[in-house]
């Protein structure tokens, strides 16, 4: 007589993907390179909260109308993504103040402009001032670049722009980049951990 095998029946462990809630300036360009990170093999989903307005304020305020409406759980994060650009030190003190207010809140400035993060990816963009030198420089590397990139040529580096984002990061500024920089890399490291 053989002993009957007792079947238990696992229950599958789906593990939670981490929500990153972005609001940009821009509406091609950053949704075009986070979404690099927005993949199946990832631990981690980007939601965008669109709008066609720029300035801080409406981008502050598609952030607030989305979290109104959607809560974030403990891990999720929202993230204001914004350019230093023409505006003013007021504009950026209120988005400045929302980030901190929350731990699950955070503000990701580029200094004069997104493009300059992006230029990280291949230099240390020394000498580069303002968003015409940006996007010049920019496309030695990505001769194409019109505000569409090829994701393809930032993959490799993005590891080294996140420490020469750092480097120049030095101090750690506690709120944007007063001088040309980038505290987006703050951001890619929360989507890489």
């Amino acid at each position: 007589m053989s002993k009957r095998r007792k079947f238990e029946r696992k229950i599958p462990f789906l593990n939670y993907r981490k929500v990153f809630v972005l609001a940009t300036e821009g509406t091609t360009t950053e949704p075009q390179y986070f979404e690099l990170f927005n993949s199946r093999t990832t631990t981690i989903t980007i939601k965008w909260v669109k709008g066609t307005h720029s300035d801080p304020k409406h981008v502050l305020g598609r952030m607030k109308h989305y979290l109104k409406g959607n809560r974030l759980k403990p891990g999720d994060a929202a993230w204001l993504v914004i350019d230093r650009d023409q505006w003013t030190e007021e504009q950026l003190a209120q988005l400045h103040e929302w980030a901190v207010a929350n731990e699950q809140y955070g503000l990701a400035v580029s200094n004069p402009c997104f493009e300059f993060w992006l230029l990280l990816h291949f230099e240390d963009a020394v000498g580069v001032t303002n968003n015409r030198q940006c996007k010049d420089r920019l496309k030695r590397y990505i001769p194409s670049y019109d505000k569409h990139i090829e994701t393809v040529k930032l993959i490799p580096g993005i590891t080294a722009a996140v420490d020469r984002a750092r480097r120049k990061d030095n101090p750690p500024c506690t709120d944007w980049p007063r001088t040309t920089g980038s505290t987006v890399y703050r951001l890619v490291v929360k989507l890489q951990d």
